[in-house]
Formats: structure tokens, C-alpha cells, sequence
């Protein structure tokens, strides 16, 4: 009887087993394995742009992407470590883990002595309140465990928004083989690196803003392999081809089955200026490479060693001081002093003092030992004399004797102290006009200006803002700590239509503060430009035509979008300061017209 009551247990059991298998709902179809080559391509790119390995996991623990140890069993769930993946799958929450043997959710894995994991973030790919996945970060070194660490919280947020990017386009595109394209694009647009993407065949399949801004080129690129370089080994030149125009860039490659993918963030032109032209000398602290900065490169390496004086003719904010630097460096001064003095800043009754020195007890209050000169401290090396022109005429004469004696008599002093320098003068000046009007000397200028060197403004060189942007956008966000944020398209176009009076100095300005004032993980759009950049929206509207114009919708949408800015950018001049001919002046508008504009808007003026 007991046997046969467990039969029938046994088989109302297996009834209910069976009866929950029909009740329960089926699997959910994984919404990132049909696009799997689009996400391994943005696995790897990532892996480049981040330094650390990428694993992609969908809601079923499949393996979609990855990179390094991660790279392979792609449909298939990780034989080990799946513990923390499944930890952020249930929770729908970030998980930072930097003690992956000793952290309490590691303890029940089974291969937690042999894990080679030394850090992990994984952050859930979330779309409508639902789950569709993990993109984790790993390290699997020190090294990548110290940088993991130093920008946790940056690298969420960046993976936070690629992965609401993706699922948000997820929904747009069709899962077919020909929606990838588009995809990646979307993604790759949000990396900080220039990306481009070969097929097997080394046809270029995409390449993004940042790419085209270092290359000024489109999509009919060939991309071929130069040379390897130097350490790491993953580092490698190679060389991209524009028609003619040839490039050599250096970034990191990943080598996948569908191509291979290439993240950099310097590109140097290989393109020389006419038949028998030498190509320009590499000069990393001259950024640009435009015909007029590669003609400038090639005269700096061919007179750095002359020690004849050198006059730095440019607007202002050219960067002349980092001309004359360069100058020096290539030098055969280069291992002594390089002193720099403004004269437009030093008030003339101590530019003497500081340019010649003084004697022990020359005058009431001077340092008892007395003070040696800026031209004795340079002695062996350069001295640069920026702003010449504002130098004071008194000064100009002791200044030409001590360029033709080659010594210096310090104030107070009997003996004179020989001094072997060479002189770099720089001015925004016409020191022409200034000779006309005797306010500068013309043997004085004739001695400074032995070998002339033009920098021409930003203006005129064409091609340079990207590069010069990537520099600057490079350079603050190590200042400050941040992860190098992207630009938009119509950012850039505003960018390169601007004329720059500012030039190079205003540039960084502009980049520092945009640096500081964008949201982490966003890209730099055209909204955060500062006023002056959007002035030919707040200029007089035209006059009204005397049949009036049937407006589209999407003219109107405009319309009412660029009354939107207009009235923001007036708000927030107005919360800057209340003086109005200096609001006027930074919208680039006449004062009649703000205050016409405060009046249409109802702002308080």
C-alpha cells in the first residue's frame, strides 16, 4: 500500500512539475543578440577608449561581447564568475566590486581562488523598467585595478549613458544585418577617441566625428598598416590614405573576426606642400597642421641653430611664446636657461632693474648682495623679450649696446659682465609705425629682427581648430580630473565658423570652460557655447515682406526653438551682470536692441 501511495505521489509530483512548466512564462527573448556583431565591435572599441577588458552579457547570463579572457563562447553563459553578473541582472543596479576575493558576494563562487579579476563594474543595460543586460568593466591587472579605482564614478556614468543609448535604440532599429551600421555609429559617436572600423577586407565601414574632424575626411578612407612602434604592444602606427593625402596615426588596435577596429587620437599629415617640398619636422608642442604651420615648422628647424636674434611677428594669442620655446628646444641652447620677460608688464622703473641687474648698495633698498639681471641669468642660453614694442625708449638704447657688445653694465656696477645670449623678441605690433613715429629705435629693430618668423591667427589656418581642440579638450580634462567629453556636429561647425580674435588663447578659454561646465558623460552641443557663438541669431530681423510667407511646421518648430535660446542666453547674460552695454557687447547686439529684446521677452531688466 505504502509503495503504491508513493507511486501515486510520485506521480501527482511530476503532474505538477509539468503543470508549472505550461503556467510558467517562456524565456525572454534576448534583445542583444541580434545586433551581437554591432555590440562586440563597441566592446572593443570601449576596451581602447577605457583601458580596461568589456564584457556584454544579455538577461540570460549569454555571453554577447567581449574582450581579452572575455573574448570568446559568445551565446553561451560563462562557464565561471557569473556570480556578480547575476547580482546586477536581479537587482537592476550597479555593483563596484575592488576585492573580488574578499568581497561577501564572491564568497559562494567556486572559482574565487583562481579568479583573476582584480576589480569589476557592471552596469545594467535598462529599458522600460526591464533589464536586458550587463556591460561590465573588468581588471585584470594592477594596473588596471589603480585606474579602475581612480575613475570609478566617471566610468559609471559614461556606461550608464551608452547603455541607455543603446537601449533606447534598440526599440528604433530594425534587427536586421543592415541596421548595425547605424548603430555603432550612435555609440561610437559618444567615445572621446577618433574611431574607425574596418571589414575583413580593410574597407572602412565606419568612422566618426572625431575622426573626420583629425582626418577632415569622409568615409572613402583605406586604412593600411605602416609600422609597429615602441611599447605597448598594442600601440602601432599606421597609415590612412585620402586620395592623396596620406596620414600617419597612433592609437590602439583590436584585431576582431568581422575586422578590426582602431581608436587614436593623433593624426599627422605626411602631405608636403608642392613638388621637391621637405616634409615639416615633427614639433609635438606646435599643434597644427595646416600649409602655413607646417611652412613655420620647417623655417624653426632650419634657423633653430643660428645664433642670430629672432623676431616673433602675430596676432595676439597666437602662441608666440610657444614659438620661441620651440625655437630654444631645438637649439644647441636647449640644456640652459630659456627666461622670459613681458615687457608691456613689468612697470618701466623696474624693467631696468630686472632686464640689467644692479651693484651691491646702487640705491636705498636694494638687496645687499646686490641682483644679478634676466640677461645675465640667460647667459649660454635664450632670452625671450615678448611685447617689444612696449618697451620704454630709454631702455632700447642700453638693450641695442648690450646685443652689440655682448656684455651687460648692471645698475651701479664700474665693470661690465660679458654675456653670450640669444634674443627672441615678440610683439603684435608695427613696430614700423612705431620707428615712423620715434617711439622705437631702428637700429634697435633692425638688430632684433635679423630672422622674422610670421604665425598667422587661427583664422588662416585652415584645418587646425580640430586639432588644436582635441589638444585643449585632452589638456583641461586631465587638469580637472574628468573624462575627455565628445562634440557635436553643429558644436564643431560653429567652432570653425568663428573668426577667433581671441585666437589659440581663446580657444583653451573657451575649451577649459567647457570642460567644466558640461555634464559628465554628455557631449559638448551647441547650447553650451557661450553667446558670442550664437550672436547671428540675436542679429536685427529682417524687414517684413509685403505678402507674408506661409510658414511650414518645421519652420515654425525652428522659429519658436531659436526664441527659446535667444531669450536663455539674454537670462543668463543678465544674471552675470546688470550692466547692459557689457550684456550688449557678449551678445554681440546693439544696447536699443537688448532692451527692445527684454521688453518682447518680459524679462527683468
Amino acid at each position: 500500500m505504502r509503495e503504491q501511495e508513493n507511486d501515486n505521489s510520485a506521480g501527482l509530483i511530476k503532474e505538477a512539475c509539468e503543470a508549472l512548466k505550461k503556467s510558467a512564462p517562456p524565456p525572454v527573448a534576448s534583445a542583444l543578440m541580434p545586433i551581437q556583431k554591432t555590440i562586440q565591435h563597441f566592446a572593443t572599441l570601449l576596451a581602447n577608449v577605457l583601458h580596461l577588458e568589456v564584457e556584454v552579457v544579455d538577461n540570460q547570463l549569454l555571453r554577447i561581447a567581449g574582450t581579452g579572457p572575455y573574448g570568446q563562447g559568445f551565446g553561451q553563459v560563462p562557464a565561471s564568475n557569473t556570480v556578480l553578473l547575476r547580482e546586477v541582472l536581479e537587482k537592476g543596479q550597479e555593483v563596484v566590486i575592488f576585492d573580488s576575493r574578499q568581497n561577501s558576494l564572491c564568497l559562494e563562487c567556486t572559482q574565487r581562488e583562481s579568479c583573476r579579476e582584480r576589480g569589476f563594474v557592471g552596469v545594467p543595460v535598462m529599458y522600460q523598467e526591464r533589464c536586458l543586460g550587463v556591460i561590465s568593466l573588468v581588471a585584470v591587472n594592477i594596473e588596471q585595478l589603480r585606474h579602475l579605482r581612480e575613475h570609478t564614478r566617471m566610468f559609471i556614468e559614461y556606461i550608464r549613458h551608452i547603455s541607455s543609448l543603446l537601449a533606447a535604440n534598440l526599440s528604433v532599429f530594425p534587427r536586421k544585418e543592415s541596421a548595425i551600421d547605424p548603430l555603432l555609429q550612435s555609440l561610437a559617436q559618444c567615445v572621446d577617441q577618433a574611431v574607425i572600423v574596418c571589414d575583413r577586407q580593410g574597407k572602412i565601414v565606419l568612422i566618426n566625428v572625431r575622426a573626420q574632424m583629425l582626418l577632415g575626411a569622409h568615409a572613402d578612407l583605406r586604412l593600411e598598416k605602416l609600422r609597429v612602434v615602441g611599447v605597448p604592444a598594442r600601440e602601432r602606427t599606421y597609415q590612412v590614405q585620402v586620395g592623396n593625402q596620406r596620414w600617419r596615426i597612433t592609437g590602439q588596435v583590436r584585431e576582431t573576426e568581422e575586422g578590426t577596429v582602431l581608436a587614436f587620437s593623433d593624426a599627422r599629415s605626411e602631405q608636403r606642400d608642392g613638388p621637391g617640398a621637405e616634409a615639416a619636422p615633427v614639433i609635438k608642442s606646435l599643434i597644427g597642421d595646416s600649409s602655413a604651420m607646417r611652412k613655420l615648422k620647417r623655417l624653426i628647424a632650419r634657423i633653430a641653430s643660428s645664433p642670430s636674434s629672432v623676431m616673433i611677428l602675430g596676432e595676439s594669442g597666437t602662441g608666440k611664446e610657444v614659438v620661441a620655446r620651440a625655437v630654444h628646444r631645438l637649439s644647441e641652447r636647449h640644456d640652459k636657461a630659456f627666461v622670459a620677460i613681458n615687457c608691456a608688464a613689468i612697470p618701466e622703473n623696474l624693467l631696468e632693474s630686472e632686464l640689467f641687474g644692479y651693484a651691491k648698495g646702487a640705491f636705498t633698498g636694494a638687496a645687499p648682495g646686490g641682483k644679478r639681471g634676466l640677461i645675465q641669468i640667460a647667459h649660454g642660453g635664450t632670452l625671450f623679450l615678448d611685447e617689444i614694442g612696449d618697451m620704454p625708449s630709454g631702455l632700447q638704447a642700453r638693450l641695442l649696446r648690450a646685443i652689440e657688445s655682448r656684455e651687460v653694465m648692471p645698475i651701479g656696477a664700474s665693470v661690465p659682465v660679458p654675456v653670450d645670449i640669444r634674443i627672441i623678441s615678440a610683439t603684435h605690433q608695427n613696430l614700423e609705425n612705431h620707428i615712423r613715429d620715434g617711439s622705437f629705435r631702428e637700429d634697435l629693430y633692425y638688430r632684433l629682427n635679423v630672422i622674422p618668423l610670421w604665425l598667422p591667427p587661427l583664422r588662416e589656418r585652415d584645418g587646425d581648430i580640430e586639432l588644436l581642440l582635441k589638444h585643449f579638450l585632452t589638456l583641461h580634462a586631465g587638469r580637472v580630473g574628468r573624462l575627455q567629453p565628445g562634440v557635436s556636429p553643429q558644436a564643431l561647425r560653429m567652432l570653425r565658423g568663428h573668426r577667433w580674435p581671441g585666437n589659440v588663447r581663446e580657444l583653451s578659454n573657451l575649451v577649459e570652460y567647457l570642460i567644466n561646465i558640461v555634464p559628465e558623460g554628455e557631449i559638448i552641443d551647441s547650447a553650451l557655447l557661450p553667446p558670442v557663438f550664437h550672436s547671428s541669431w540675436l542679429s536685427e530681423p529682417p524687414p517684413v515682406m509685403a505678402q507674408p510667407v506661409q510658414e511650414t511646421r518645421c519652420e515654425s518648430t525652428e522659429k519658436a526653438r531659436l526664441k527659446s535660446v535667444e531669450k536663455t542666453l539674454i537670462e543668463e547674460a543678465l544674471m552675470r551682470t546688470r550692466n547692459k552695454k557689457q550684456v550688449a557687447d557678449e551678445l554681440g547686439i546693439g544696447v536699443a536692441t537688448l532692451y527692445r529684446k527684454i521688453k518682447k521677452y518680459g524679462l527683468a531688466g
